[in-house]
């Protein structure tokens, strides 16, 4: 049998693919599969950063050797041209702590992906994009690609785009804890008192969740209709 891997940090980015998948939880790990006699679709999400999307393709390989990767979710864009809400397949990603690069399968892409350690502001978006000539920034990506990388599986990643370029937004590095989880209520209570930030916030809502369904599309293009009927 054939078993394919979504990796993603929220479940936010997977849920128009994964609705009505049976669903399961273990170790703060989230998991949802689809299966048929030949080929088995595990999607899984464990937070945001690196150690989390590592945790999370760790759950799905104790249950079985995996055969393709897919990195999904949500991305910062890096240049005015990358319209939020869309989804876009990336050619390759760079981790910002050490420099490597990890090339996606040939054909899915032209864009690049820069993973970094923290949620990029505005500032550190424009150098993030001056430094590596990348057009989107996530979290989690680097790690994917480089598990892949080290078991010899095929590659994919395909972003979607919750802010603009130029979108001004809370300082979200601040409401995650250590394992990559959102501190809902902090971030709640913050962003109340600080009605400027609101505009903004409704439309990375709007957003995340066209995003979401554009990245869904995507991936059920590649998935062929196989459980369609199911």
């Amino acid at each position: 049998m054939t078993r394919t891997a979504i990796i993603a940090a929220f479940h936010g980015e997977l849920k128009p693919l994964v609705r009505g998948w049976p669903h399961s939880t273990r170790n703060g790990i989230h998991f949802w599969a689809q299966r048929n006699e030949e080929e088995e679709w595990i999607a899984a999400c464990a937070g945001a950063g690196q150690d989390a999307a590592t945790r999370a393709f760790a759950g799905i390989e104790e249950g079985g050797p995996v055969d393709l990767i897919f990195s999904i979710g949500w991305a910062g864009a890096l240049r005015p041209e990358i319209a939020a809400g869309s989804a876009r397949n990336v050619a390759g990603v760079i981790d910002v702590r050490t420099g490597e690069r990890f090339h996606c399968e040939a054909g899915a892409g032209e864009l690049w992906l820069a993973t970094s350690p923290k949620v990029a502001d505005q500032a550190e978006k424009r150098r993030l994009a001056s430094t590596y000539n990348a057009a989107l920034v996530d979290m989690e990506a680097a790690a994917v690609a480089r598990l892949a990388a080290a078991r010899d599986i095929p590659f994919y990643c395909i972003k979607g785009v919750s802010d603009g370029f130029t979108d001004r937004l809370p300082d979200f590095n601040r409401f995650l804890s250590p394992t990559g989880q959102i501190r809902l209520a902090r971030l709640t209570l913050y962003t109340t008192l600080r009605p400027w930030y609101w505009p903004a916030l409704l439309r990375m809502g709007e957003n995340s969740k066209r995003a979401s369904q554009n990245i869904a599309e995507s991936l059920s293009d590649f998935l062929d209709g196989r459980f369609s009927d199911e």
